[in-house]
């Protein structure tokens, strides 16, 4: 059996085409420092490469980063031209969340050539190269490739520099503050400590909470549910630009006394009307499988791709909502919350082993 390729040799064999890079939607830290990571690597094999991404950055610390990388990531809209690129490179995902990219690419007949990520192996596409590690960050594995002399590091380098500050700050988020950091994870920061800038990763990882943040979190806390050591909140309706309060209410949440495993959901609505309900989950049980939870609870949509999946500890789902969706009367809005709200509950408590009856009545009542 012929050895599979290695990344240098894959972009070696590429030099001097154009890439689009593909984060998934709404990307968070570890997306965005990898996305930058591969571009700069890119860039020494003579690979020009844009990066695109889907959703909304609206995190204050997500806007900083961009801000310090000082790089326009390129938002995606319909009719997006991909003529112009030879290969596409997805990184931190493996096209679950980017379907519509994902059907755009094939129709303009450009090659997925590179998939790295660290979640589960979802078996979503082919690529020429595929990385995909049980790791705390896919930053931790791009920091794998520079120390095997993929880009040789100079602290004399500013681009350099603020790249090692951003892999930083994608592990550090990917890891909890390195408290879920495995050994390699750990290995990874120790190298990027010779070039980091310690005042820059301060100033983004230092950024407030927005007001529409707190409020999200209030609800969660609000609405939550705690059985068997799980904490399980609905927080209604979200706009695009505050999906990222969700991963922030889940940390919050797991902050309480004898809960293991937080699950916070909302239906994000974006200016198209267009919904989907979009939930987080984050776990210190070192037995729970995010990925095993989430595919078995929600399971798979008409055409076979699961709404959700995970890694070590955490994981998230997208469920379109569909027909239903648009900005209707109130009286219908809260209709349809509540039915999907009591849905979500349903099948998260039959996963964990509940009645659901025992706590959707209840509330009904």
């Amino acid at each position: 059996m012929k050895p599979a390729k290695t990344i240098l040799e894959v972009l070696e064999s590429h030099r001097g085409q154009r890439h689009i890079i593909v984060l998934h939607e709404y990307p968070d830290p570890d997306a965005i420092a990898v996305g930058y990571a591969h571009r700069m690597i890119s860039a020494a094999f003579d690979i020009e490469a844009d990066i695109l991404y889907s959703g909304t950055i609206s995190h204050p610390q997500n806007i900083a980063l961009i801000r310090a990388l000082d790089y326009k990531l390129m938002p995606y809209e319909e009719g997006f031209d991909f003529s112009h690129y030879d290969a596409a490179i997805y990184v931190d995902h493996q096209g679950g969340t980017v379907s519509e990219i994902a059907n755009q690419l094939n129709t303009a007949g450009v090659n997925l050539l590179i998939v790295v990520d660290h979640h589960e192996d979802q078996n979503l596409y082919e690529a020429e190269f595929k990385d995909i590690r049980q790791t705390g960050s896919t930053a931790t594995i791009y920091v794998d490739y520079l120390k095997h002399g993929l880009l040789k590091l100079e602290t004399s380098n500013k681009n350099q520099v603020v790249m090692a500050t951003a892999l930083m700050h994608g592990i550090m988020t990917d890891t909890g503050s390195f408290i879920r950091a495995a050994e390699e994870d750990l290995q990874a920061a120790a190298y990027l400590s010779n070039y980091r800038d310690a005042e820059l990763l301060n100033l983004i990882m230092s950024q407030f909470r927005t007001k529409q943040v707190m409020d999200i979190i209030h609800r969660a806390l609000e609405n939550r549910v705690n059985v068997e050591s799980f904490s399980i909140s609905g927080v209604g309706y979200l706009r695009a630009e505050d999906r990222d309060a969700i991963p922030e209410a889940v940390d919050f949440l797991l902050t309480e006394e004898n809960v293991h495993t937080a699950i916070v959901y909302g239906i994000v609505r974006n200016d198209a009307l267009e919904e989907t309900l979009v939930g987080s989950l984050r776990t210190d049980k070192y037995t729970l499988n995010p990925d095993e939870f989430i595919k078995e609870a929600l399971g798979k949509d008409s055409s076979g791709h699961y709404f959700g999946g995970g890694k070590l500890s955490a994981g998230g789902f997208a469920i379109p909502v569909g027909f239903l969706s648009g900005d209707h009367q109130k009286e219908f809005s809260q209709l349809k919350w509540n039915v999907y709200d009591k849905q979500i509950k349903a099948k998260l408590f039959a996963r964990i082993g509940v009645d659901p009856k025992l706590f959707i009545d209840e509330e009904t009542h």
